[in-house]
């Protein structure tokens, strides 16, 4: 329903963007990049637990919202960095190889380790399986030997400091709120 995204600053894209050209083969190289902190769906959203069907958006928005509150209140601004390129081979959900920047923040993993512990975490890709990471491309038949040129490339780090959180809305595609740490 909802997810807690790590804003990306605007070097991010720009080095998606250099890296395009050595993305071929893949099903999707996608246009916006994201840095996913938690994920929630529709019982982190409930008002008593026994709803069945999501409420309403801005009522969803506004009860996630209050359940932030406590979580976060003790969560300060965090770096983060971009070090280098990753693959998932086998991803745990949807099509592979998945291509990533590898993400390093020990501030982004703690937070991520209290919002699990707070609302549950998603099997197979978050609490101990949780990778931060930045989605370059996924699925498809890449040509022998790309996947691994990537890993094996060099990136320059791009590094920054995390202040504020977005809740994204997949259904509206758009930031559905933004909260400060």
């Amino acid at each position: 329903m909802f997810s807690l995204n790590v804003p990306v600053p605007p070097a991010i894209p720009r080095l998606a963007r250099d890296l395009h050209p050595k993305l071929t083969g893949f099903d999707r190289v996608p246009d916006r990049h994201t840095l996913v902190c938690k994920r929630f769906g529709v019982n982190d959203v409930s008002g008593d637990g026994d709803e069945t069907d999501a409420p309403p958006r801005t009522v969803a928005l506004d009860r996630l919202r209050e359940r932030l509150r406590r979580p976060l209140a003790r969560t300060s601004p965090f770096d983060v960095a971009a070090t280098g390129i990753g693959v998932f081979d086998s991803p745990a959900a949807g099509s592979g190889p998945v291509v990533y920047l590898a993400i390093e923040s020990d501030g982004l993993v703690r937070l991520h380790r209290r919002l699990c512990a707070a609302f549950g975490a998603v099997e197979g890709i978050e609490g101990d399986d949780y990778v931060p990471h930045v989605t370059l491309a996924r699925g498809g038949n890449p040509e022998a030997g790309v996947v691994a040129d990537l890993v094996a490339g060099e990136v320059d780090p791009v590094r920054w400091r995390v202040h504020a959180l977005d809740v994204w809305d997949p259904a509206a595609r758009e930031v559905a709120a933004t909260v400060e740490v």
